[in-house]
């Protein structure tokens, strides 16, 4: 599933649309929604999206031993 996909679930499990979650953030719908075709978010911009709906954005890498980073 790609980034943008995890943010339209987000979306409809926290009963908002994208557009009102663009807002929430700060942002534009337009520029938002160019955002979301291009993929381009920071890892910043994942935790502020999470914040925006009251959730937890957690990032890491798990190695083939079973070793978070």
């Amino acid at each position: 599933m790609t980034i943008s996909e995890q943010i339209k679930v987000l979306c409809v499990r926290s009963n908002i649309s994208v557009s009102e979650l663009a807002r929430r953030i700060g942002t534009s719908p337009q520029a938002f929604s160019a955002k979301m075709k291009r993929q381009s978010f920071t890892v910043d911009e994942l935790e502020i999206i999470a914040e925006a709906v009251d959730a937890k954005f957690s990032h890491s890498f798990e190695l083939s031993s079973g070793d978070t980073v």
